[in-house]
């Protein structure tokens, strides 16, 4: 066996396309399922799906053209520097790994890791499973045995809701992602498929308080009147929220080990705000397939492609939650600004095209 891929998310399902029958992947879960991700598909992730051959339009995904950052009742809006997708997880991963599955992976759904040993994998009813090389891609969550290490645990927790919206505030939202500032977190709003409105996001867990999802959701639409009207009249699509803790934004992993490789958020975990997770994702495991089984020579030439992104999106995330008031402002009469931050974390067109 030359590669085992540990989760069935963009990253994995990716590399296992790319691999086809040389690949093992091995998703715990059994059937398509939602995620807490913001579901924002920009120019690089267009890219990158077109070369597997995946048309996020024909899976019905919702264009986006402009953006809203948000404080209050203030409102800055500007074009995108390109034309994004909004497209559900549930939808994208399924495609995805439908794909590796026709391009001669072998895809184990229903399999848990329970730990891993280098480059060896212990699954839950198969045993222990050995490869050449490990593409270790199991989003936020560690695994026993290749924990990340960052500095410090993450304080935020997330939340994601799909909602329907009123007729009219859909309508409002339509070819927007509404970026939410506000204290200890932010939010992203946006359409993905079917009509739904996915409202994602993240709050420091000392406002959480033991609060339960209402009376977070109406702290917030307090602390954000223009979130309240976005959801006046709208009926909530899950029986409970989606939620994860302690997720390190900002981190990017250090080090290698040999044969081990590691895709998307087990490289380095970009602030949700700027859309780019999924095109790190996709970054990551056409990378590391190209690097063929140098482990070390991926994450050396790799790391540098996520880690500037990511920075910029922490400084920017930082500046934003200590003025949020002064950058809606600013924002508002340079519209400009809001496309050059979109630039500046992006991956590099010249990291894209390698």
């Amino acid at each position: 066996m030359q590669a085992l891929i540990a989760g069935g998310g963009v990253a994995g399902a990716a590399a296992a396309c790319l691999l086809g029958p040389a690949a093992t992947l091995i998703e715990r879960t059994n059937a398509p399922h939602d995620k807490i991700c913001g579901e924002f598909l920009s120019w690089e992730a267009q890219a990158y799906l077109a070369r597997l051959g995946i048309d996020p339009a024909a899976l019905g995904a919702h264009p986006i053209s402009h953006v809203r950052l948000v404080h209050r009742d203030r409102v800055a809006t500007a074009a995108l520097p390109f034309t994004g997708l909004g497209l559900s997880r549930r939808v994208l991963d399924e495609a995805l790994l439908t794909r590796a599955a026709a391009r001669g992976a072998t895809v184990l759904r229903g399999a848990s890791v329970r730990s891993a040993d280098g480059t060896a994998l212990d699954i839950v009813g198969h045993g222990v499973l050995r490869a050449d090389r490990l593409y270790l891609a199991t989003g936020k969550h560690d695994l026993r045995g290749l924990r990340r290490t960052p500095d410090a645990p993450g304080t935020l927790v997330g939340l994601k809701m799909y909602f329907r919206l009123a007729p009219a505030q859909q309508a409002a939202l339509a070819g927007h992602i509404e970026i939410l500032l506000f204290p200890g977190g932010y939010a992203g709003l946006q359409m993905v498929e079917g009509g739904r409105a996915n409202l994602c996001l993240l709050l420091a867990r000392d406002r959480m308080a033991g609060q339960g999802w209402d009376s977070v959701l109406a702290m917030l639409q307090q602390d954000c009147p223009h979130l309240a009207r976005r959801l006046a009249g709208a009926v909530p699509l899950l029986g409970r929220p989606l939620a994860i803790s302690g997720v390190p934004y900002g981190y990017v992993h250090q080090g290698a080990a040999p044969g081990v490789f590691r895709l998307g958020d087990q490289l380095g975990v970009i602030p949700s705000f700027c859309g780019d997770g999924v095109s790190i994702a996709l970054h990551t495991a056409f990378a590391a397939v190209t690097a063929g089984p140098d482990a070390l020579l991926y994450h050396r030439r790799t790391r540098p492609h996520v880690a500037a992104p990511i920075r910029r999106a922490g400084q920017f995330y930082g500046v934003a939650q200590a003025m949020p008031g002064w950058v809606v402002a600013a924002a508002r009469v340079w519209p400009g600004a809001l496309r050059t931050v979109a630039r500046l974390t992006r991956l590099s067109p010249g990291a894209v095209a390698g």
